[in-house]
């Protein structure tokens, strides 16, 4: 790592943890906004914007060659209550930085301070987006329904995730689908109350509910491609009032996830259709109702080949994940790149994953995602 960066490990270490310290729920970050404008202030920065409330929008002026480019970094919390036992332990009880979005902020602050001491080396402009609201209800979407991309058109967009499952030290991306478009579905299964002595009188919402509850499983093995990923899950189930009565209605709860969209929307076609089918066969009535979430991180090629390029020896290919992330509804509107940051650390029990009460990592990878950032931009630049 290179001499100026290594000498930022310390502030960006205390960085963190004053945020560590002051998680909030998407759309209430309003001491981590306040902190935010305070640390930008404090580097100089100026041109400042409010969006969304809590959201803060930095622009940092070159010298005009070019469309800005933007970076983005998520700033809301998860409501988790805390195990790690750190010194610089959540102060909101019940809420916690479980998913690394206090070393996105850092990260994103250590650039903008880099920035504003190079601002005569700068081609281009640059935008940093302290996003709210990633874990829900999507911030990012929010922020372009809000006209972020009329007021600042910008080239391309670029951010990063802390994460355990990449050594630390690295950095991993891929070229193209890395991580999955999203969804969740409630399927409702309606049918005729009786005694349980008397079925004949009724229509069994149960018995129809695990029928459908088959049937959608099949969906994946035969609907979508062998060549296509996707995840169909169940994972709750509601109704029924006692054991002697036939049950009314059934409700099953779920979630989609596929990395392309047409995969996704072959899913989504068929749970209604198979819902509705299958509950018919039974007597009752079947149907989807879904809430349509993240689209695929589609990472753009010739950014990874640059990200490869700057990180050298530190990058490495990752496979593609399940996950979902809402810096993919930017990529509806421009170019971009999302990437990891590595943080796994067995030595040090680093190996917590993503939203556990126990996540937890070492800053010195924030000087590294700050160095990437930088070198990324010059690249840009030529």
């Amino acid at each position: 790592m290179e001499a100026y960066f290594q000498n930022m490990v310390e502030e960006l270490r205390q960085i963190r943890r004053d945020l560590h310290k002051i998680p909030e729920l998407g759309l209430k970050e309003y001491k981590t906004s306040a902190y935010i404008r305070e640390k930008l202030e404090g580097f100089g920065i100026t041109e400042l914007e409010t969006w969304l409330e809590t959201g803060v929008v930095a622009v940092i002026r070159g010298k005009g060659k070019g469309q800005a480019v933007a970076f983005r970094a998520d700033m809301d919390a998860l409501p988790v209550t805390e195990q790690t036992g750190c010194d610089f332990t959540s102060e909101h009880v019940g809420c916690m930085h479980a998913c690394g979005h206090d070393g996105h902020v850092t990260v994103l602050l250590g650039f903008a301070k880099y920035l504003q001491e190079h601002k005569d080396e700068l081609e281009n402009d640059v935008v940093l987006i302290f996003q709210p609201a990633e874990e829900g209800p999507g911030g990012a979407q929010l922020l372009v329904d809000a006209g972020l991309f009329e007021k600042h058109p910008v080239r391309c967009i670029i951010g990063c995730h802390i994460f355990p499952q990449v050594p630390q030290g690295k950095v991993a991306c891929r070229k193209g689908a890395m991580m999955a478009r999203n969804g969740e579905v409630d399927v409702h299964v309606y049918g005729e109350s009786a005694h349980g002595a008397q079925p004949q009188l009724g229509h069994d919402a149960v018995l129809a509910a695990g029928a459908v509850i088959t049937g959608l499983h099949t969906i994946l093995s035969r609907n979508v491609s062998p060549l296509d990923s996707g995840v169909l899950t169940f994972g709750a189930i509601h109704g029924g009032e006692a054991c002697n009565i036939i049950a009314k209605e059934v409700k099953l709860e779920g979630t989609m996830r596929a990395f392309s969209d047409e995969a996704y929307e072959t899913m989504t076609k068929r749970v209604q259709e198979v819902a509705s089918g299958i509950a018919a066969g039974y007597g009752c009535k079947g149907e989807a109702v879904f809430r349509h979430m993240y689209r695929v991180v589609d990472n753009d090629p010739k950014l990874v080949e640059l990200l490869q390029e700057v990180a050298g020896d530190a990058y490495e290919e990752t496979p593609p994940y399940m996950l979902a992330e809402d810096f993919s509804l930017y990529l509806q509107k421009v170019p971009g790149m999302f990437f990891f940051l590595g943080s796994g650390n067995a030595e040090k029990g680093y190996t917590h994953s993503l939203h556990s009460a126990q996540f937890q990592f070492d800053e010195e990878i924030l000087a590294l995602g700050v160095e990437t950032y930088a070198k990324l931009l010059k690249k840009l630049a030529e």
